[in-house]
């Protein structure tokens, strides 16, 4: 299997379509550009890159498309998760050949599954690719809880790591705690925990606010590498901050606005997400600049 190892700062960065809903495809390009100068990686086509929205023939496509733009510039960490075990082998197996560093995947999601299943689900997904495979936990949107011991399970058949979006750092110690298999890549899956999880020994974060502005996430885990711990709270307020601005509207849509004040062409989001209303657009942007992170 592919040696990979998760670090630093990767954003799960959006899908631009077009307003009937298409990929638009230069859009998604320019996302990309953007995303390989500023981060350490990427993560498409998950929660804010509207993989679940989208069919399995467009989820391929973007995977091509961002794999091609970003040329082996940074790691490419694509999401394929789907409610059925065929839907998401077929996903990761497409990834793989096209060149994906690593595949992920939330689990199984819209019914109640055993751990059983669970296991089963994701040992099919490992034993589908010769790249690492991570596992998303995220119980609000899959339905499902991954647990330390599924964890640990699942780390002992080859899962190559966790990125974790329960939003309970007490969830994420339990994680590190259960599983001590060399080289298992615990990311915590939201900048709001970034300062705990590093000080527990975390190395990498999916963030979405990195989407927009990377620079703020960076010097909040540059200063957790340093262990200059008043610096890092300092910035994790900060970031907090710039989420309660992002959180005036749906994430998604917020960071297509984010992206358009920073220049970038970001399209549109997938419905039934709609585009930032006017008004939320100016306070969103007032915000910000009042905040130094953007100019007038």
């Amino acid at each position: 299997m592919t040696k990979f190892k998760a670090s630093g700062v990767i954003p799960p960065m959006i899908t631009p379509f077009t307003k009937l809903g298409d990929i638009d495809e230069r859009a998604l390009r320019e996302v990309v550009d953007f995303e390989a100068k500023h981060n350490d990686g990427i993560f498409p086509l998950g929660t804010y890159g509207s993989g679940p929205l989208m069919d399995i023939g467009n989820r391929k496509k973007a995977a091509e498309i961002i794999i091609n733009q970003v040329n082996g510039q940074i790691p490419v960490i694509v999401h394929v998760g789907a409610a059925s075990t065929k839907d998401t082998v077929e996903l990761a197996q497409h990834a793989a050949k096209a060149g994906a560093t690593a595949v992920a995947s939330i689990v199984p999601f819209y019914y109640l599954w055993s751990e059983n299943q669970l296991s089963e689900h994701f040992k099919a997904i490992i034993n589908s690719v010769d790249i690492p495979v991570y596992i998303y936990n995220n119980p609000a949107c899959g339905r499902n809880t991954v647990t330390p011991i599924l964890l640990e399970k699942l780390a002992d058949a080859g899962l190559a790591g966790i990125k974790d979006s329960a939003f309970d750092i007490g969830v994420f110690y339990d994680f590190q705690r259960n599983v001590t298999k060399p080289n298992f890549d615990f990311i915590i899956g939201t900048e709001a925990l970034i300062l705990p999880a590093f000080i527990n020994g975390c190395q990498a974060v999916v963030s979405g606010v990195a989407i927009a502005f990377p620079e703020v996430i960076h010097e909040l885990v540059d200063a957790c590498k340093k262990k200059d711990w008043e610096l890092a709270a300092k910035k994790q307020m900060l970031v907090r901050t710039v989420r309660e601005i992002m959180h005036l509207a749906p994430s998604v849509s917020a960071i297509h606005a984010f992206l358009k004040m920073r220049g970038i062409d970001a399209g549109y989001p997938k419905q039934p997400f709609k585009l930032v209303d006017e008004n939320t657009y100016s306070e969103m942007e007032n915000r910000l600049i009042k905040k130094g992170l953007l100019k007038k």
